[in-house]
Order: structure tokens, then C-alpha cells, then sequence
């Protein structure tokens, strides 16, 4: 099967989650520190083609796929793609936000505020490999707002584990 345009890859490489974050929280703080509001339109635009995309019109997708994860002596780490997607979403809620404060309303100082949470979050994830947003998708699931049909494999702990017990 041909791969769609507008997809999302699943499973996800978790290794190259994390390295696109540590991206967002790079631009994030670089647009902060060195007052660059336009900066926020890269980091929306990002978002949006990643939810849309996966890393396809993402350069920072594509960098961090194409070039930083293969040379890295990480091995693939495969996480449900749904969560990840969700994350996303949230990412180009608040990104959103903040260029549209920055550049539409000239609010620079709220639109850091706003960009100031994202880049908190994305340094959890990032770091600590702590996805906030995948934690939201999962409550959501359990309480029935997002069927389980929508990730299966969150909810089944053995499609995550190969016969021998390591990751899928």
C-alpha cells in the first residue's frame, strides 16, 4: 500500500518524537531569548503539517527522520502513532495561539506566556520522554470521548512486545 500524503505514521519512532521536540523546544526559546516573533509562524506551521502529515512537510520531521535519528546508535523505539497525533494537535492549538498573538495582535508577551507552556511540555517530552499530551489522549480514551477503535495497541499492552519481549 502507497503511504497517503495526509497521514500519520504508525507506530511512531519514539527516538525521533523526542528529537522533534527537543527541535520545538530549541525554536521555542530561540524566539523567546532573542525576541523573534515571526518565529512563531515556523513553529505553527510545523505542527500543522506534522498533525496533517506525520514528518512529510515538516523540516523539522524530515531533519530530524531523514538525517539526526539514522545516526544516532539509538534503535528504533515504535510508540502508538494516535497519541503522538493528538499531541500534535495540542502543539498547533497553542503554536497557533502564539503566532496569532505575536504577528496578528503584536502581543508579544502573551504569545511567550503561551509559547513558554509549549516549550515546558515539549522539554517533558523531549528529556524525559514524558508525553502530557499522550496522558490526555489516554484519559480521553478511557472515559470513552475517543473510541478504543482509534489505538488499539494503547490498550493492548501485548501488541507492543515481540515474542521475545522486546519492543515492537
Amino acid at each position: 500500500m502507497k503511504d497517503r500524503l495526509f497521514s500519520f505514521p504508525n507506530p511512531v519512532n519514539e527516538v525521533s518524537a523526542r528529537l522533534v521536540a527537543g527541535g520545538v523546544v530549541l525554536l521555542g526559546l530561540a524566539t523567546i531569548v532573542f525576541d523573534q516573533p515571526w518565529l512563531t509562524l515556523v513553529i505553527a506551521y510545523g505542527f500543522i503539517a506534522r498533525v496533517l502529515t506525520g514528518p512529510r512537510l515538516s523540516p523539522l520531521g524530515q531533519f530530524v527522520t531523514r538525517v539526526l535519528t539514522p545516526r544516532l546508535a539509538f534503535g528504533e523505539r515504535p510508540v502508538a502513532g494516535p497519541p503522538k497525533r493528538f499531541a500534535q494537535g495540542i502543539g498547533v492549538v497553542f503554536s497557533v495561539t502564539a503566532a496569532v498573538l505575536a504577528v496578528g495582535f503584536g502581543d508579544t508577551t502573551a504569545a511567550y506566556v503561551v509559547l513558554g507552556v509549549l516549550v515546558f511540555f515539549a522539554t517533558l517530552e523531549s528529556v524525559f520522554g514524558l508525553c502530557v499530551g499522550c496522558k490526555v489522549f489516554g484519559v480521553l480514551m478511557r472515559i470513552g470521548v475517543i473510541p478504543e477503535e482509534v489505538c488499539e495497541s494503547c490498550n493492548d499492552i501485548t501488541l507492543r512486545r515481540t515474542p521475545a519481549g522486546g519492543a515492537v
